[in-house]
């Protein structure tokens, strides 16, 4: 009966890394209590190469903030301090926790390893946000950080992550200088993502402009860029092209608002100098006024724009207005191998005005460089 219920149990007799695969998808509270399933698994998610830690971990009966951030703090430092083997992703996300200089000590002992490829780091409580400790900058082997809800100082003497494929920040506050000299310092960055950023300093003597930006990604594939902020360094870029081409970059996603000149060229800027654009995805903000709305594009001024390789175009929150209809235009016409356009008209473009669109789309004063490619226009409130 013995050899019998041993052959039966077939997970069992696996090899150690299949286990240690099937574990990586299991909660790391749950992962270190399989020694209630059997013995041989007992130690097997000391190995594990991938931990999660999120919100589960602190799901006390205490309503004392303090209590469950020991708890917290406690159950990681346990779990890191008995791992055995290299880490190759980790995940912490912790949100409503009562932040403390615990996580500094987390972070330090993390910073010993230079297996860490993959890092994902939030921390955050309403009105707060955690300061990342210099330590933090020893991760030298990331190549895909993503960084939320946090507070970041870069000194001068930073080394850089020199493996860094893939950076994404969401809610980082970072100052202008701090941040030209994080993304230097990332030679092989591909895929850049910043959202809803908080950066200071960037109307001041370190004006930060899309020149400065695209500088610091000279081999980016894949930008992301939206928040409120993003005008501060928008202003100011009048050229028609980057001083270096942007020959790697294939998807562009920016949060733009056309009704400053200033704008629309930063926007036009980057696309014109980014000949291998396979995807524009544009998000109209701002407030608009459309009687003081002028045609500020002329498209003369872009006569040798080249579209070559975009097969998808999506603009969402469209307004219908003047400087946007110009730059539909323009993309529609130096596009030749689109595929499909998607517009995405806001909630308060009327019946007539979604009607008279399409008129104007379909009766252009010249070819559409793409005649094939699919229209698709819809309503925010849709």
């Amino acid at each position: 009966m013995k050899a019998q219920r041993q052959s039966s149990d077939r997970i069992s007799i696996l090899p150690q890394d299949i286990i240690e695969k099937i574990l990586t998808f299991m909660p790391i509270r749950d992962a270190s209590r399989t020694s209630i399933l059997s013995k041989k698994w007992r130690h097997c998610w000391k190995g594990m190469p991938k931990l999660v830690f999120d919100e589960s971990l602190i799901n006390v009966s205490s309503d004392i903030e303090e209590v469950k951030t020991y708890k917290l703090v406690i159950t990681i430092s346990h779990v890191l301090l008995l791992h055995r083997g290299p880490i190759s992703e980790l995940c912490i996300c912790i949100t409503d926790a009562f932040i403390k200089n615990e996580f500094d000590l987390i972070i330090l002992h993390l910073s010993w390893s230079k297996n860490i490829k993959k890092f994902i780091f939030e921390v955050y409580r309403y009105g707060e946000y955690y300061k990342l400790p210099c330590s933090f900058l020893s991760l030298q082997g990331l190549e895909h950080l993503d960084l939320r809800c946090c507070e970041i100082e870069v000194p001068s003497m930073f080394n850089g992550f020199s493996m860094l494929k893939s950076l994404k920040f969401y809610e980082v506050n970072i100052n202008a200088t701090m941040l030209q000299r994080f993304l230097v310092s990332c030679p092989l960055l591909e895929e850049f993502t910043w959202i809803g950023q908080y950066v200071t300093d960037f109307r001041g003597e370190n004006k930060f402009t899309f020149v400065d930006l695209f500088k610091c990604l000279p081999s980016v594939q894949v930008v992301n860029i939206s928040g409120v902020y993003i005008e501060y360094f928008l202003a100011g870029v009048m050229s028609q092209k980057l001083p270096t081409s942007l020959v790697y970059l294939r998807v562009l996603v920016l949060e733009v608002c056309f009704h400053e000149q200033d704008q629309i060229s930063s926007t036009l800027c980057v696309i014109n100098s980014s000949p291998n654009l396979e995807k524009i995805k544009l998000k109209m903000v701002g407030l608009y006024v459309e009687q003081t709305l002028t045609a500020l594009l002329d498209p003369q001024d872009y006569s040798g724009l080249k579209l070559d390789h975009l097969k998808e175009l999506e603009i969402t929150s469209f307004h219908n207005y003047a400087p946007e209809m110009e730059f539909l235009k323009l993309v529609i016409a130096k596009a030749h191998v689109l595929e499909k356009a998607r517009i995405e008209l806001c909630t308060f473009v009327s019946v007539d005005k979604e009607n008279k669109m399409l008129r104007d789309l379909l009766n252009l004063p010249f070819p559409r460089a793409s005649p094939t490619a699919r229209f698709i226009i819809e309503n925010e409130a849709n």
